[in-house]
């Protein structure tokens, strides 16, 4: 039949075509929420069981057809879940089945859970697992795709399999340049005019962000999930026990290590900072701790079974030094991009008066990005906010 765009109407025939439907006239609604693709969920009549189809667009959602995107994004999802699944499988959504032939994905429905994003911007805390469950993600995806846990050849062809340039190369401008630059993309508060033009011209600003953008060009460390962010994780309880699940892997790629880090330990920050300046900050200020301690911790303890003995745990310290180092800088890229660039932050857009936080969180970036070598601890980073 070739590819076509789902509408509400025809998921319910849809499941039944590929077999994870059995039930006729089941309830179907979209709950598309992201920038890229359509989700909806469809629920039996007697609310026991439940499914969620998410379909790329040939588009940015958002957008429109005035920003054509390649539905093949959905492909590196799959690949990405599938290899989750191989080893952190209680970390992501239960994958029911791929339609590549019309960039589909069927997996649980996870509406009885919450947007961490949301949870936070709410006012409730992370809880004690949160940070901790994504900081073992990181380690499980990243080192089991690295040279270190993977043979040689296995991981060329890993990297040829994963090879995303649409995408990647959103990330090298939206992130990692056009917050510099004069672009129709970026947008801020007037307040924050003068700052935006500083960036612009500060010479060592710009070259700092040109060598983190050639980190995430050219480092091929290992899989990453790409835009793992605290709208990409969602959080709950179930059964009793907490439920973190990371997804929309779509701009998975095999990158550098510390851009996935980055990216958490930015939104991390940036709801510290919103927290502050609501006075509502409770466990907060642990976040960036937690998340590298248990990542490291988990590399360390899949490192004592890597594949390629010759490396030794001195170079293991190296290695992860330079990590923490890359991670603290692709925060800065991050916040300042979620500030000037093109896709703003809640945290901050959402506050009685943004122009403080915003402020703070644009310096902040700054100084993670200028200075992260001199920044070698969680307690160094969290010191700048005091």
């Amino acid at each position: 039949m070739g590819y076509r765009i789902l509408e509400t109407e025809d998921v319910a025939g849809y499941l039944r075509e590929r077999g994870h439907w059995d039930l006729t006239d089941p309830e179907v609604r979209e709950v598309s929420d992201g920038n890229m693709n359509r989700v909806f969920l469809a629920t039996s009549k007697d609310g026991t069981r439940s499914l969620a189809v998410k379909q790329a667009l040939p588009w940015v959602r958002v957008a429109g057809p005035s920003w054509p995107m390649s539905p093949e994004r959905a492909d590196a999802e799959a690949r990405a879940y599938e290899r989750v699944a191989a080893v952190a499988p209680d970390k992501i959504p239960v994958i029911h089945g791929y339609d590549p032939e019309n960039y589909a994905l069927v997996m649980e429905d996870m509406s009885d859970l919450e947007v961490l994003r949301t949870v936070l911007n709410e006012g409730a805390p992370y809880g004690p697992e949160t940070s901790a469950r994504i900081g073992e993600f990181v380690a499980q995806l990243s080192f089991t795709t690295s040279d270190f846990g993977l043979a040689s050849a296995d991981r060329k062809a890993l990297i040829a399999a994963s090879v995303s340039p649409e995408l990647c190369e959103i990330t090298e401008d939206v992130v990692l340049s056009e917050p510099y630059i004069e672009h129709e993309h970026n947008h801020w508060l007037p307040e924050l005019d003068d700052l935006a033009a500083e960036f612009r011209a500060d010479i060592r600003l710009r070259t700092e962000v040109a060598e983190l953008r050639h980190v995430f060009m050219t480092s091929a460390q290992a899989l990453l999930h790409g835009d793992l962010h605290t709208g990409s994780v969602m959080v709950g309880v179930r059964e009793g026990a907490p439920v973190v699940r990371v997804f929309d892997p779509e701009f998975s790629f095999v990158g550098p290590i510390g851009f996935d880090l980055g990216l958490y330990w930015a939104n991390t920050l940036v709801s510290r900072v919103r927290a502050a300046a609501l006075g509502t900050e409770s466990d907060h200020a642990d976040q960036l701790r937690l998340s590298w301690e248990a990542f490291e911790a988990e590399f360390r303890r899949l490192w004592r079974g890597r594949v390629d003995t010759f490396f030794d745990d001195a170079y293991l310290d190296r290695f992860l030094a330079r990590v923490f180092t890359e991670s603290v800088g692709f925060a800065g890229t991050e916040i300042v991009r979620r500030v000037i660039g093109f896709a703003h932050l809640t945290d901050l857009t959402t506050l009685p008066d943004p122009v403080p936080a915003s402020r703070r969180s644009l310096l902040l970036g700054r100084e993670l990005i200028l200075r992260r070598a001199e920044l070698t601890s969680p307690e160094d980073v969290e010191a700048l906010l005091h």
